[in-house]
């Protein structure tokens, strides 16, 4: 079955305290879009893969492109006003069967092994999101007050978030809903089950300093 990735790279680096979108920062000495990108491409150089920018980073994107020779296949959408609305215009793209990944395009540590199990979870059974465990206490807040949970209960969340094709699509034909936080939690609210998969701890979404220095750290050391 034919397979796609949409990435979605909508960041502005407020976060960060930098005036370049987070995504166009420097890691390992390239652009950390590039690294994302490559992951994808070096899993499966067949893959077909969409990338969604803000309208107003598209030409800057464009011009990192040419100053690092950058020339992995990859067609350019342009984003909407929300996470919801970007996947939306990439999935356009879309008219045959086929399993469809949406990834964050800060997450640049995303294994292959992920990749695949997400992908082959989405063949069997429809959906597949990778999830790692929390080794961290938790606590719940309610009424000005706390409770200690079960930790063994919830799953940390990661993308690529990976569906079949009709469910994907059929799913972002509703409306927009504040709740909808991830791709799962769309495809979710059409009734369908969503299935875990194992991903991998280093698969970090980049939002701070601190994690553009942890991730070079990995980038630079890992096999």
């Amino acid at each position: 079955m034919k397979k796609y990735v949409i990435i979605v790279a909508g960041g502005f680096g407020t976060r960060m305290n930098s005036q370049t979108p987070k995504q166009f920062l420097p890691i390992a000495k390239k652009p950390l879009l590039f690294h994302s990108i490559n992951t994808f491409y070096n899993f499966r150089n067949d893959l077909s893969i969409i990338l969604v920018l803000p309208t107003s980073q598209i030409e800057k994107w464009k011009s990192l492109c040419y100053e690092y020779n950058y020339n992995v296949p990859h067609i350019i959408v342009e984003g909407g006003n929300t996470r919801f609305n970007s996947v939306k215009n990439g999935l356009k793209l879309i008219h045959e069967p086929a399993l469809i990944a949406i990834h964050d395009g800060v997450r640049p540590l995303v294994s292959h092994k992920t990749i695949s199990n997400s992908f082959n979870c989405a063949e069997k059974n429809g959906t597949a999101i990778p999830v790692v465990n929390i080794n961290d206490s938790l606590r719940e807040l309610y009424d000005n007050k706390s409770k200690s949970v079960n930790r063994n209960n919830y799953r940390i969340v990661q993308t690529p978030q990976c569906f079949k094709s009709e469910i994907l699509l059929n799913a972002y034909q509703q409306d927009y809903d504040e709740l909808f936080t991830d791709d799962a939690s769309v495809v979710e609210k059409m009734g369908e089950k969503i299935f875990l998969v194992e991903g991998n701890v280093e698969n970090i979404k980049i939002t701070t300093p601190f994690d553009l220095l942890f991730a070079e750290y990995l980038i630079n050391n890992l096999p």
